[in-house]
């Protein structure tokens, strides 16, 4: 069984096309939205609607932990638009979501990153597409877990949870052969991005069900540049399967 494993495709539909040539199925791990990009400041849904200057401008801020200065920017561009701004924001979201699960191979298993909206997903998942949260499937004779979304943060996200919220999520899949989430558990070096010099957010309650239960493999995206790649908890593989916008190319799973 081969299973191509992708997280954080923020907007790169081409590339997700191709990200299951060769496998029995894909498994997405979330942010599929490109709402702002970092590498390339012309590029996303706040550049579309306000322009690459602005869109660096507000990067700038955000990379220097000015939030509050940063929000205000937002709301000021924001209350530039004619009409709602969230009217502006589901547009241009429903329009990358089109495109994206238009290319998103069959079968296919997903959960959402903490940038997705997860109550737009149904008008766009086609029959082969099965989405996960806080539940489990089997793939090919093994038992795989799926947690989406992150944790609180001052970054402020669409799908970002309580803790205790996350917590129940964990526990609710339970024992599995593969944990998929699309956040890190708690490890310093799993979190520590190297480019962004900030550490993100993992789950404690993800690090603790890996220790209890010794998944086979504990599987996750969201740093984007992680200072490791992949370490060991006990008999548990945990790997941050890539940063799919810029690496383009799927984690492979065999067995």
């Amino acid at each position: 069984m081969r299973v191509h494993v992708v997280s954080d495709v923020h907007g790169s539909a081409e590339a997700l096309a191709r990200a299951g040539d060769g496998a029995d199925a894909l498994v997405c791990l979330g942010d599929l939205i490109l709402f702002i990009d970092y590498d390339d400041h012309a590029q996303g849904i706040f550049a579309d609607l306000f322009g690459a200057e602005r869109a660096a401008e507000f990067i700038g801020l955000r990379t220097a932990k000015r939030f509050d200065e940063a929000r205000a920017m937002s709301a000021r561009l924001w209350a530039s638009l004619d009409g709602d701004p969230r009217e502006h924001i589901e547009r241009n979201v429903r329009a990358q979501y089109a495109r994206l699960f238009a290319a998103m191979p069959e079968p296919a298993y997903l959960t959402y990153g903490n940038v997705d909206i997860p109550r737009l997903w149904g008008d766009y998942l086609r029959d082969g597409h099965q989405v996960f949260d806080g539940q489990s499937v089997e793939i090919g004779g093994l038992r795989f877990g799926f947690v989406g979304g992150g944790l609180k943060t001052e970054y402020r996200t669409p799908y970002e949870i309580s803790d205790e919220e996350y917590a129940a999520k964990v526990e609710a899949v339970g024992e599995v052969d593969v944990l998929c989430c699309h956040i890190p558990p708690a490890v310093p070096e799993l979190l520590y991005d190297v480019v962004a010099r900030r550490l993100e957010r993992g789950s404690e309650a993800t690090l603790e069900a890996i220790r209890r239960t010794q998944p086979r493999y504990a599987l996750f995206g969201h740093v984007h540049q992680p200072l490791v790649q992949r370490t060991r908890i006990g008999r548990t593989e945990c790997v941050n399967v890539g940063h799919f916008r810029g690496r383009g190319v799927p984690y492979v799973l065999e067995w």
